[in-house]
């Protein structure tokens, strides 16, 4: 038996309609939008674009509700450029800021949103940087109900 390869057009078949892209403002995050774009125009699908504002380093600050705020405001500038990108390639997109763990924050609005595809950004770390710094993606694929795409970001960026 020859294995079977799958045209973006059945995808579309199966019920790719909704795509969450997570934002940070960063031009990794956007290496990721551009892709999640390109996917989501394939196949009539629309982009949810969320930005997660992570308060567990700030609590207890004094300063806790101004930074958050500055947070917010970041995601704000963040979610009307992948909005403006969107439009410009006439792809549907919805957005988002939530506060929490991200990659808790994802998964949760994976499923409380119906969405079909998650596309992120990976930094490809290693060894000790790997370990020091984690990675939101590796977590959400981990723990996702649906397929996660993962764009490598340029050296560069």
């Amino acid at each position: 038996m020859e294995p079977t390869v799958e045209a973006p057009a059945m995808a579309s078949e199966r019920g790719y309609e909704r795509i969450l892209v997570p934002v940070d403002g960063s031009e990794t995050a956007m290496v990721a939008l551009a892709e999640a774009i390109d996917l989501a125009d394939r196949l009539g699908a629309t982009i949810h674009g969320l930005y997660v504002v992570d308060p567990r380093h700030y609590h207890g600050f004094t300063t806790e509700d101004i930074v958050l705020d500055a947070l917010e405001q970041e995601g704000d500038a963040a979610l009307a450029d992948l909005r403006e990108r969107c439009r410009a390639r006439e792809v549907p997109v919805e957005t988002a800021t939530e506060r929490g763990h991200p990659s808790e924050v994802i998964c949760e609005y994976a499923d409380e949103n119906d969405v079909d595809r998650i596309v992120m950004a990976t930094h490809g770390r290693r060894g000790l940087d790997r370990f020091l710094l984690g990675s939101v993606t590796e977590r959400v694929v981990r723990r996702a109900n649906v397929p996660v795409l993962t764009v490598r970001a340029p050296a560069d960026t």
